[in-house]
């Protein structure tokens, strides 16, 4: 648990690192003053790097600070790294908390196959590693923690259908490169494909969004409005960022509050869409639960305690040790006990004054 020499180069180096992932195309929000990075002081306490994809979506910025305050409360250091959505720079930061010495690494992977590289790196310099809410493929991946991804698109689907049963449905799915949208996709089927076996919903737009970028979400959504003359009964979009997207583009067909729309990660303009009856539901990952377990478990794994899974979730190599939480749907008539009782949100974020 004591950092490798040759500090001051590596430091150096990372802020490199850190102006040249700033400067990347991706980087499109000024940053908060929590982007800054945490660096390390007492050299005796357990050292945790906290590698993440991006700290562009309002979500991250909650696993960041709930993650840090719960490792800083266990008595260890962290330090947290964002890539703004880019693998070059996700790799060259890992690397950087590798040679410092980290005694363990959590990584949320921008590209779930490229990871594996980060896994093997990890394991060279004797460093667990924790794969946090996205799972990394084809790696020797020592635990993974997140939600039942399955059961995500699960929710997702079988609130759409309360909704409507029949019709014309699109999909809107996520980044194909992030594991978690094929399990959201493949979940959703599973409730779908029935009913389009049975001929009463015919899926006329099946599409992922790169980057999960609204933006490409709200053009995909246009492209499915104009390959069907805007006959569009339901749709199903992966979360919350592609909802809003999704949402705009029904406006422009004077559609936006006439048929349902999926959503997830319960954030705050997506609740504010659901109030207004924009968006028709998200699911609820209680993201305090998820940071906060992922980092005992990281503490547990660094002072090689034993560890709780409840699962194991094959990345195409092996079954990783994993810990799946239960998500959970949110609609217009329990944002009340849901969301705001657990204080995920307020009551007057929510509805104002």
């Amino acid at each position: 648990m004591i950092f490798k020499k040759h500090r001051l180069l590596v430091f150096l180096g990372l802020i490199l690192i850190i102006l040249a992932s700033a400067c990347s195309n991706e980087a499109k929000v000024e940053p908060k003053k929590t982007d800054e990075v945490k660096l390390t002081t007492d050299e005796n306490k357990v050292y945790i790097g906290f590698v993440l994809d991006t700290l562009q979506q309002e979500r991250w910025y909650k696993d960041k600070e709930l993650f840090e305050e719960k490792i800083t409360e266990l008595g260890g250091n962290v330090k947290t790294l964002a890539a703004n959505g880019s693998e070059s720079v996700q790799l060259a930061q890992a690397k950087l908390l590798i040679e410092e010495g980290v005694d363990v690494l959590v990584v949320v992977p921008y590209n779930a196959d490229a990871a594996a590289e980060i896994v093997e790196l990890a394991h060279k310099a004797n460093t667990k590693v924790i794969s946090y809410d996205r799972l990394i493929k084809n790696a020797d991946v020592d635990y993974y923690i997140s939600f039942d991804n399955l059961k995500v698109g699960e929710l997702q689907a079988n609130e759409v259908l309360k909704h409507t049963t029949n019709g014309n449905f699109a999909y809107i799915g996520g980044a194909e490169t992030d594991n978690n949208a094929v399990l959201f996709r493949e979940g959703a089927m599973k409730v779908l494909q029935p009913q389009i076996d049975q001929g009463k919903i015919n899926l006329v737009y099946d599409k992922y969004t790169d980057n999960w970028d609204p933006a490409i979400a709200e053009k995909n959504m246009l492209e499915a409005l104009e390959q069907t003359s805007g006959e569009i009964d339901a749709v199903i979009s992966a979360n919350d960022g592609n909802a809003g997207g999704v949402v705009k583009a029904l406006a422009t067909n004077g559609l936006d509050g006439n048929i349902p729309v999926s959503g997830q990660d319960a954030e705050l303009d997506a609740v504010k869409r659901i109030v207004a009856g924009k968006q028709t539901m998200t699911v609820y990952k209680p993201i305090n639960l998820l940071a906060e377990t992922a980092a005992e478990m990281a503490m547990k794994v660094a002072q090689n305690e034993e560890i709780e899974t409840n699962n194991a979730v094959n990345n195409g190599k092996i079954d990783v040790p994993s810990y799946l939480l239960e998500p959970e749907t949110v609609t217009k008539e329990n944002i009340d006990s849901t969301i705001i009782k657990d204080n995920y949100l307020t009551q007057e974020e929510i509805y104002g004054n």
